[in-house]
């Protein structure tokens, strides 16, 4: 029953904003990716609050649930209960829908000087400021639902990280590391697993969670040299400009420092050789990512961007050998 009626709250927030959107006559750009599947799937009027959650771009998803997903199964030091992978799954696409709108609401004037951002649904008019605002509550308050399935020690980690998530799209306008914070909030639920399952959250839980943060920096540096041109003329920073042209040798520092906080964590916590050979792939893989990534080539950033997702499925696979073999 709560979650039908948190789902007739967003229905009818939906509704109102896309009744409000179409009195003030603000142009219809929903159909401006024709090949998308909430075009096709979706009620039209929620189109525009689909993608500002960014359900149409499922890869920040996965980068967030996967190394959640691997700290719940060594956290439970075997196969998870189906329960708690719906409960930390959920929590993952909500709390990533809930950042991108925070992330838009906060840079909706910075998006619309960008050619890749002046389409987004706050920026091109689709959805008003208010509009945008009610539906992070609305978010917000499915995500208060899943409050009750964790235990009294997760439900405080699940409040400390809401500020995260408000500060991180503030962060590019006074640090030249705001991937570092976004990092600490993507992987949150890694500890969220740890204090759920266990009770606790030690320190070989706490050595794998930063590796992930450096994981993080590495590859979302790789994604922000496709913005590095716009955000310097908008005056915002990133890793990507403070590395500049030596972004190959931080980002492969980053994810050699990955590799070795893992291997430590793996050792902390008794892991089988399975763990050890996935992660020899992982470290593959990274040297591939290494050799391929140029700076002169942003079609090349994306697409390594999005390959991380394997890294997240080999670190998955690297807990489920590494406790069940």
């Amino acid at each position: 029953m709560p979650l039908r009626g948190a789902a007739g709250v967003l229905r009818r927030v939906m509704t109102w904003a896309a009744g409000r959107r179409e009195e003030s006559s603000i142009p219809d750009l929903s159909d401006m990716r024709p090949d998308d599947w909430v075009e096709h799937w979706l009620p039209r009027s929620w189109g525009p609050y689909a993608r500002l959650c960014r359900l149409d771009r499922p890869v920040g998803t996965w980068l967030t649930l996967l190394p959640c997903l691997a700290a719940v199964v060594q956290a439970a030091a075997g196969w998870p209960s189906e329960f708690r992978l719906v409960i930390f799954s959920l929590g993952a696409l909500l709390m990533r829908g809930v950042g991108c709108t925070i992330n838009d609401i906060w840079d909706r004037n910075f998006d619309s000087k960008v050619e890749r951002t002046r389409f987004r649904p706050l920026t091109s008019g689709q959805i008003t400021l208010a509009g945008a605002v009610l539906f992070l509550l609305a978010q917000l308050a499915v995500c208060a639902l899943l409050l009750p399935a964790v235990n009294a020690y997760t439900r405080w980690m699940a409040v400390a990280l809401v500020p995260i998530v408000i500060i991180y799209p503030l962060c590019k306008r006074f640090t030249y590391w705001p991937q570092i914070v976004l990092g600490v909030g993507f992987n949150w639920g890694m500890l969220m697993a740890w204090s759920d399952t266990r009770g606790e959250i030690p320190l070989a839980a706490i050595v794998m969670w930063l590796g992930a943060v450096l994981w993080q920096v590495g590859y979302d540096s790789i994604y922000a040299y496709v913005d590095m041109r716009d955000d310097r003329m908008l005056g915002l920073r990133s890793t990507a400009m403070r590395f500049a042209s030596d972004g190959k040798r931080w980002i492969g520092g980053f994810y050699a420092a990955t590799i070795v906080l893992w291997l430590f964590a793996g050792a902390m916590l008794g892991m089988g050789w399975g763990y050890y050979t996935v992660l020899a792939a992982i470290a593959a893989h990274f040297v591939w990512q290494l050799r391929i990534f140029s700076i002169e080539r942003p079609d090349f950033a994306f697409m390594l961007f999005h390959a991380n997702i394997w890294v997240g499925v080999l670190l998955v696979a690297a807990t489920l050998a590494g406790t069940l073999l």
